[in-house]
């Protein structure tokens, strides 16, 4: 068992590749091998810094809806929850993508539920309104299952990058979590968009009620597949009023080992420290960033938009445009050791 997990971390680390059975006996055999995971760490790190460096990117993020037709059962934005409400007009999006264009950002996240008001053409509009008001930034949207023919639009409008998280490559765990949404439509999804050339987005959650060590292996056997250029990886949160309010969170532990993994397995992923994981452990940033993460995600989201995006509970996240807040911010990523960049920073192949 020894030897194997050593030849188990040289082979990730020569090779880039991981099996489902190595990953199982992986990741359970890191409980008793502390130097296995430090070894882990740091070559985690030292894959991110030849590839990254060590800068830090922040993309601007902007929660435009909390709308969603969906149900799924951890999400508190789920259709049958009582909460508040909103929406952003185009022109308080545009206006919030201008105000951070000139405060210095180059990349602007437009996060919504699955909300359906936000048509085609909508989108297509606010794509190209902030291109023309900030031609030098990227623009993600991270609006849910569409149409191919809905990316295809937003492709030509100008988007340049799409997340959509994969959340289970199970279907026996993605349809307990999603009970009203399609597995193969998901996963077609994702495929579609590396297809149509958006720098794609994946990712999956940490410690949900019925997931596996296997299941986990199977989410990184995907992202070997589909080599997508950005990895969400977060833990589950509950959030009160769904189905799953009275789970346990996921582990910060296992999220840290499974974003080393993944740094190793696509050493060109944007690997963002999410905001799940801030609000479960804030002191979490050094780490993170020392086991391969790279990108943050100030919330820029005008008015209360930010708090009433309420996805789990204690939700904690850096006002991306408070002079104070960002300078804090940047002070404590100087302090673990690396440099924050509001540049687009691309994905590097």
């Amino acid at each position: 068992m020894d030897n194997q997990m050593e030849q188990i971390l040289e082979t990730l680390v020569s090779t880039r590749i991981l099996s489902p059975e190595d990953a199982v006996l992986f990741l359970e055999g890191l409980d008793s091998r502390p130097d296995i995971e430090e070894s882990l760490y740091q070559a985690a790190h030292r894959t991110r810094l030849a590839t990254y460096g060590t800068d830090v990117y922040l993309r601007g993020l902007i929660e435009f809806s909390n709308y969603c037709t969906a149900n799924c059962n951890y999400c508190g934005l789920r259709a049958e929850q009582d909460i508040e409400r909103y929406r952003l007009t185009e022109e308080e999006i545009l206006a919030q993508a201008g105000a951070a264009y000139d405060y210095g950002y180059r990349t602007f996240v437009l996060q919504s539920g699955e909300d359906p008001w936000y048509t085609r053409e909508r989108v297509v509009s606010i794509v190209r309104g902030i291109k023309e008001r900030a031609p030098e930034a990227a623009v993600t949207l991270s609006i849910g299952e569409k149409s191919r023919e809905d990316f295809l639009a937003f492709r030509e409008a100008g988007a340049d990058r799409y997340l959509l998280r994969h959340e289970a490559y199970s279907k026996t765990l993605y349809d307990s979590l999603h009970p009203d949404m399609s597995y193969e439509h998901r996963i077609g999804n994702l495929r579609e968009l590396k297809g149509l050339g958006f720098q794609t987005g994946a990712g999956f959650m940490v410690g949900v009620k019925g997931q596996t060590t296997e299941d986990l292996a199977q989410d990184l056997a995907f992202l070997q597949d589909l080599q997508p250029d950005m990895v969400g990886i977060g833990p589950f949160l509950p959030a009160g009023g769904t189905p799953y309010a009275q789970e346990p969170a996921g582990s910060v532990k296992t999220t840290l080992r499974l974003l080393a993994v993944t740094r190793l397995l696509l050493p060109h992923v944007l690997l963002p420290l999410t905001t799940a994981l801030v609000s479960l452990d804030p002191e979490v940033r050094a780490t993170g960033f020392h086991v391969g993460a790279n990108v943050l995600m100030p919330n820029i989201t005008p008015g209360a938009g930010g708090l009433k995006y309420k996805l789990y509970e204690n939700k904690r996240f850096v006002e991306g445009l408070h002079p104070q807040r960002m300078a804090e911010l940047e002070a404590k990523i100087e302090a673990a050791g690396y440099t924050m960049s509001m540049e687009r920073g691309d994905v590097r192949r």
